[in-house]
């Protein structure tokens, strides 16, 4: 609780910041949102580390193979890129790219998602031939 407080109140911060920067010199805010948006990922380095480590723990307890669990680290990687990409985006005036963004990390996250599908469909056929 005490982290999401912590990053609530860095990004509102910037958030003013780069608002108040906007009206006098546009370029100097956007760079002042992209260095609130690298200080929320700096602060969120241990926690995304915390749940790597369990996901890992969960592979290893349930016996799946690192097949299944290694897309979707690059999905939620995808995800997390692309949505940000967007925002920023369409903070700069541009929802025609964004919109083009989130389209080709939707191409990169089905992609990423083919070898779950693969497995999922050998596994499906093992169950109906024995």
């Amino acid at each position: 609780m005490e982290l999401i407080i912590r990053l609530v109140a860095l990004a509102v911060l910037a958030a003013l910041l780069a608002l108040l920067l906007k009206g006098k010199q546009g370029e100097l805010g956007l760079l002042v949102a992209l260095a609130g948006l690298a200080a929320l990922f700096l602060a969120l380095a241990e926690p995304f580390g915390e749940l790597i480590a369990f996901l890992r723990t969960l592979s290893e307890g349930t016996g799946l193979d690192a097949a299944v669990f290694t897309p979707l680290y690059k999905i939620l990687g995808i995800a997390l890129v692309v949505h940000l990409g967007g925002q920023l985006c369409r903070d700069a005036g541009e929802s025609a790219l964004a919109a083009g963004l989130e389209t080709a990390g939707s191409v990169c996250a089905i992609l990423a998602a083919l070898p779950l599908l693969e497995r999922a469909l050998s596994l499906l056929g093992e169950l109906m031939q024995g």
